[in-house]
């Protein structure tokens, strides 16, 4: 048998399934985008082969919370909270992010991200056509759709404006292309959606079956000033409104109290934790432990670039573990296994697509990360999950593969030059 692609001789293939299985010594064949066989001696002859020797194949990286475009705007909201960096990024959005800004900036944070070794992002900001073009050049599964604001917002739609893109949406998402994705609407919060628009676009979501995606609880002054706005706390006004009962991807998630933990868990609504954006904002830190336990779907995400300053989900792992040892005060609180599952099979689980992607196994699709172990700090591997979270980082990505596609080889992007993307970017900005 003749296959497309083999990654030949791995020393591990982690999340090898649902469980965590680690195979050690195994080659990975794919074909039509598809793996088709994971073990040792794999005798097919393939088209393309990556030398798996000395290194780790995990699957893609799942980013559930980010807006790829912001990269334009890193480094533009320093030192202050939420509000005050929404204040500082809305005036430059306003400035800068036009579709072409959108274009230009979508593609830096696709190629960025792809680099990291994440595969597949969950991406919410302006002009989303014009964002999923960009990022699907690049060769990353990018998960968007139309922003929602009650006001006129940054890219200033009116209301109407903002309700025709989303019903066109899936059909524009099927015109442009790329890895298979669900269409998504993202209403950008309770406090500046209000419940009877919230209304509307859940009514359309379900009509659709899109995915929804917002920001929720990111801090003590957003839930206070969505009491302020609608008289509910944010999950209070996405439960009043039909949203939360469709299952949604909610941002942040930090202060969520008791009973919002029990009502977002029997829902299957998901927390996209982002230990970064939330430690540099000084929002709080989202009890990972706790939400897992209390039955709440966990994946991990870096939001963006002007809050985080950059889209590595390596770093997002090892925060995401060891703050969670702080928060509980325990450093056995939780297995660096399930902050790689949190970080790929439950953030694809998230998007409806882990029948897809997620792990490293026959009949998924093939986003794979391919991991070089031969460095000093990854010497010697006695748990290859351990080495993940607390040892390796996005330097050690060396071979990227999506729906099968080699698209980063030997720590180079396949689909773009990175020179152009990135000089692009800077005459744009005009930041020397």
């Amino acid at each position: 048998m003749t296959v497309d692609l083999l990654i030949r001789e791995a020393r591990f293939a982690v999340m090898a399934d649902e469980d965590g299985t680690v195979h050690e010594g195994v080659s990975i064949a794919i074909d039509d985008g598809r793996i088709v066989a994971v073990g040792p001696d794999l005798a097919s002859d393939a088209r393309t082969v990556i030398d798996g020797r000395g290194t780790l194949v995990m699957p893609g990286l799942v980013n559930l919370h980010t807006h790829l475009p912001m990269a334009l705007l890193r480094g533009v909201a320093e030192d202050v909270d939420l509000q005050g960096f929404l204040e500082r990024v809305w005036a430059e959005e306003a400035r800068l992010m036009d579709a072409r800004g959108v274009y230009v900036g979508a593609r830096l944070g696709a190629l960025e991200a792809l680099l990291s070794g994440t595969t597949t992002a969950l991406d919410m900001y302006f002009h989303p056509a014009d964002a999923h073009r960009a990022a699907v050049e690049v060769g990353l599964r990018h998960v968007t759709g139309p922003v929602f604001f009650s006001f006129a917002g940054p890219d200033g739609l009116a209301w109407e404006e903002r309700m025709a893109l989303a019903r066109d949406w899936p059909a524009t998402l099927a015109a442009l292309g790329g890895p298979h994705v669900p269409a998504a609407l993202m209403p950008h919060a309770a406090f500046t959606v209000g419940i009877d628009h919230l209304r509307e676009i859940a009514e359309l979501a379900r009509a659709q079956g899109a995915l929804v995606h917002t920001h929720a609880s990111e801090n003590d002054r957003e839930n206070a000033d969505t009491v302020a706005s609608t008289g509910l706390r944010p999950v209070a006004a996405l439960d009043a409104s039909g949203i939360l009962a469709l299952g949604p991807v909610l941002g942040h998630g930090v202060r969520l109290d008791d009973g919002e933990r029990r009502l977002v868990a029997a829902t299957g609504t998901s927390v996209a934790h982002c230990p970064g954006s939330n430690l540099k904002l000084a929002s709080g830190a989202a009890d990972f432990v706790g939400y897992r336990g209390d039955g709440i779907r966990v994946g991990l995400g870096t939001d963006g670039c002007s809050s985080s300053n950059d889209l590595d989900m390596f770093a997002v792992m090892r925060l995401a573990a060891n703050l969670s040892r702080l928060v509980r005060d325990d450093p056995a609180s939780v297995q660096s296994r399930d902050v790689v599952a949190a970080a790929t099979v439950e953030g694809a689980r998230a998007l409806g697509l882990d029948d897809r992607i997620g792990t490293v196994e026959p009949g998924k699709e093939a986003d794979l990360v391919v991991v070089d172990l031969r460095s000093p700090h990854l010497v010697p591997v006695r748990d290859p999950y351990t080495a993940l979270v607390y040892a390796a980082g996005r330097g050690d990505v060396r071979d990227v593969v999506v729906a099968g596609e080699a698209v980063v080889r030997d720590r180079r992007s396949v689909r773009v030059d990175a020179a152009t993307v990135m000089d692009e970017a800077l005459a744009l900005v005009a930041v020397p």
